[in-house]
């Protein structure tokens, strides 16, 4: 919450959140961060889906809109195997479909107030009072999920995906999903790493321990491969690091995250590669970030 209140302070538009199975509730920490800002918007970045029903997550987005109207962003997900089957112990055969319910529960419910819907998972009759039509995004690391969030949503959110790879796949899934639905296709918001750090070693050996949880799980290594970045011996290449990482100083940072933003990605949802100092780290990244959004 501090992080946030921080990032208003130097400039920042936008605030991302990870909610992590076993972490804090994002969208109760954005209340009481809404309530000590003023301008910031926050997004979830995401909330795994099929940890409460659509209704129920509507519900949480409503109060937060009457908290902060019009500076909130719901990114929703289905999470991974390790996160709903270990943990949770829910079913997780479809989940794609699922999540294709989800949104169709949900989208009306925050977009018309009125929601009306009979399916495989989720059977429900519901009218609200008031619609805050917050936009509604969808994690994506594969074309079928980039496809559903173009058709579907209100935008894609990437994680640790190399552009190449979001201009060749990620975009023009995108661009069939919208088409289906005769629409324009929605932004992608891309993720980023950022390291405020000259020296290549301590980039390397930071970014490596940082994404060893990722390289653990075979959706990530499929799609790197998929990216042109496949594991080595179980392990991120020096390769993908440098794809996925924006590294040098503060000048150098800045200059990395236009370029990507100049390739053709409509957004970047920047997060640093920790050194030593969490907090430097955190306070640089707000320094460039509210430099950038400053001259736009």
């Amino acid at each position: 919450m501090d992080l946030i209140v921080r990032a208003e302070a130097g400039g920042v538009g936008t605030v991302w959140a990870v909610m992590p199975a076993l972490g804090l509730d994002t969208p109760t920490l954005f209340a009481a961060a809404l309530a000590k800002t003023e301008r910031v918007t926050v997004g979830t970045a995401i909330v795994p889906a099929f940890t409460r029903h659509p209704l129920g997550l509507a519900t949480q987005i409503r109060a937060l809109e009457g908290l902060a109207p019009g500076r909130l962003r719901v990114g929703i997900g289905t999470a991974h195997a390790r996160t709903m089957v270990d943990v949770y112990h829910l079913p997780f055969d479809r989940p794609l479909a699922q999540l294709r319910e989800y949104l169709a529960v949900l989208r009306p419910a925050l977009a018309e107030g009125t929601v009306s819907f009979a399916g495989e998972f989720y059977r429900v009759d519901a009218t609200f009072p008031s619609a805050p039509n917050t936009p509604l995004l969808v994690s994506a690391l594969r074309a079928p999920a980039f496809a559903l969030a173009g058709e579907l949503a209100d935008g894609a959110i990437s994680w640790l995906c190399p552009v190449g790879y979001l201009l060749r796949e990620a975009i023009p899934a995108m661009e069939r999903g919208a088409a289906t639905a005769g629409r324009q296709r929605p932004p992608l918001v891309a993720h980023a790493l950022a390291a405020r750090t000259t020296d290549r070693a301590a980039l390397l050996a930071a970014a490596r321990e940082q994404l060893a949880y990722y390289a653990a799980a075979p959706f990530y290594a499929r799609m790197w491969a998929d990216a042109g970045f496949p594991l080595e011996g179980g392990a991120v290449s020096d390769a993908l690091i440098e794809a996925l990482t924006v590294w040098g100083d503060d000048d150098a940072i800045a200059a990395g995250l236009r370029a990507r933003l100049d390739q053709g990605v409509d957004e970047l949802l920047v997060s640093p590669i920790f050194g030593e100092d969490r907090d430097a780290d955190f306070g640089g990244l707000i320094g460039v970030l509210g430099g950038m959004a400053g001259r736009e």
